[in-house]
């Protein structure tokens, strides 16, 4: 008996548990303006998510896009320095076949060294000025200091490398000598 009781006690609750369904009752524009809503949230909805989709592909195509450039943003530079490198390797072969004398060997060097500055000039290198100038550590780097009384102290006396700049940036600092105040005269 005591397990019947319990049994309907379970019955009661578990029509319970659920929550009761209401009925609401709606004029019919107002049911047909939710419907239309619903299928127009619907729409929405899908246009988002292909929306989404497009917008990762895109994405995705992009950076396959800049990993090209990146691997291949070099390829017209390095053709023009293959003309340099052909013409080098002419140079030497002639030099070494032709036992050519040294001043006709120099000058197709020097030949091929105007070639292969144009060409960097033309991708926006150019030299960093030094020598006689006022030491400046944006543009050059002091390796040495010589006393020099002809100078004003601080001033560039010679380049020991070449500095340059890449469309205004410098992209390697010129090595230097430069000048400074003779000690012994400081004594006097």
């Amino acid at each position: 008996m005591q397990e019947q009781k319990e049994n309907h006690r379970e019955n009661k609750k578990q029509p319970q548990d659920k929550p009761e369904e209401k009925t609401v009752i709606l004029k019919e524009a107002e049911y047909l303006k939710l419907k239309e809503d619903a299928d127009k949230a619907g729409e929405y909805w899908d246009k988002i998510l292909r929306l989404q989709a497009d917008f990762e592909n895109t994405r995705k195509r992009l950076e396959k896009d800049k990993q090209e450039f990146v691997k291949f943003a070099n390829e017209g530079i390095i053709l023009e320095l293959l003309n340099i490198l052909d013409d080098l390797e002419r140079t030497v072969g002639l030099a070494q076949s032709q036992h050519q004398d040294l001043s006709a060997f120099l000058k197709g060097v020097e030949m091929i060294l105007a070639h292969l500055y144009e060409m960097l000039k033309e991708y926006g290198l150019k030299p960093i000025e030094a020598e006689g100038k006022l030491f400046d550590p944006n543009y050059h780097e002091a390796l040495m200091q010589v006393e020099n009384k002809d100078l004003p102290e601080h001033t560039v006396v010679e380049e020991l490398q070449k500095g340059y700049l890449l469309r205004d940036r410098v992209i390697r600092t010129a090595k230097v000598k430069v000048s400074k105040k003779n000690t012994s005269d400081q004594n006097v």
